[in-house]
């Protein structure tokens, strides 16, 4: 039940809407009951739609022959604070390689395997975005 005040042309009206069928509506204006009959049904929902985006199809990766590079990507947007390994270095898995803010709380990130940092992309202050890759170790 909902209720509404309306000024129409000086005039006040007391607009109560005791419920809502298909396209019928039963009101009441200023005590008096109405039955309207609206040109369409309105649709009412009391849980709101959520439109999600397809998945993202995962690319096709070349088939590589010896070591495969590990690549770590940004779990958030954020902008990176420290690096504090340089490439070459020997990392075990669980080793910070990076500072990163996010959300504005600091986020260390992580080797995930043991092996040689082949590449870091990033430099300090650089601002990344999710699914960026920010390093890569073999």
């Amino acid at each position: 039940m909902k209720s509404y005040k309306f000024n129409i042309n000086e005039r006040k009206y007391n607009v109560v809407i005791n419920s809502l069928e298909g396209n019928t509506m039963y009101m009441e204006v200023n005590g008096e009951s109405f039955t309207v009959e609206l040109e369409r049904e309105v649709k009412s929902s009391k849980t709101p739609k959520i439109v999600r985006s397809a998945p993202k199809k995962a690319e096709a990766q070349p088939l590589a022959t010896g070591k495969k590079a590990n690549k770590i990507a940004a779990p958030l947007p954020g902008t990176i604070l420290e690096i504090k390994l340089e490439t070459g270095a020997t990392v075990k898995r669980g080793d910070t390689i990076l500072v990163m803010e996010a959300m504005k709380m600091e986020n260390s990130i992580l080797a995930e395997s043991d092996g040689v940092i082949q590449d870091i992309r990033v430099s300090e202050g650089d601002s990344v975005m999710q699914g960026d890759v920010l390093v890569e170790i073999e």
